[in-house]
């Protein structure tokens, strides 16, 4: 739980009163590689804190094919968050892409203690500026503007993350084909 409280205070500081009272509603539950954390369809109840392994963050198109959205490694938080906010069932499916350990909170008593808790709606606030807004929208631009290959070299220069996926992961991840990524990978030569 250290690394999770290390990590909230990171985005801003919360009293000792505040993380006993988010530590009174988090449950630590692990899960096997391959096993589905949320499904699509269900109602997101959850959020994660990711302590160990790694997490995919999925749709499935109308042909049946995996499109990854994002990765999430340890010391991140994960959930469907558009599902929570709007109470609706989640469009994405949360995926262990290796055995996972995670801090799990329900998100109604979660929302509860951030009504009690001023620093814990300052912690929630500062994530979600961060993390939706600053972090989401160059995501989004680059999807829409870079090429496969300028995707491909910036994931690869996350070599924590990149050295772990597998290539039908990169290769969803980027929207691609495997024979379309062998191709970048032949092109580049890392």
């Amino acid at each position: 739980m250290e690394d999770f409280l290390k990590q909230i205070n990171l985005y801003y500081p919360i009293s000792e009163e505040t993380s006993k009272a988010l530590l009174g509603i988090c449950k630590v539950k692990h899960f096997k590689k391959n096993e589905l954390i949320l499904q699509a369809g269900d109602l997101a109840l959850y959020y994660y804190f990711v302590q160990k392994g790694l997490l995919g963050y999925y749709t499935i198109d109308e042909n049946g094919d995996i499109i990854y959205k994002i990765f999430f490694e340890e010391n991140n938080f994960v959930a469907s968050t558009a599902a929570i906010i709007e109470e609706k069932p989640s469009n994405f499916n949360i995926i262990a892409l290796e055995e996972v350990t995670l801090i799990t909170y329900p998100a109604n008593a979660f929302r509860e203690l951030v009504k009690k808790h001023h620093d814990l709606a300052l912690f929630h606030i500062n994530y979600l500026e961060k993390n939706w807004v600053v972090r989401k929208e160059p995501l989004e631009i680059n999807l829409k503007w870079e090429s496969a290959t300028q995707r491909y070299i910036e994931l690869y220069q996350n070599q924590h993350l990149f050295l772990r996926l597998k290539q039908h992961h990169i290769a969803s991840y980027l929207g691609i084909t495997p024979t379309q990524l062998s191709r970048i990978r032949k092109e580049i030569n890392f």
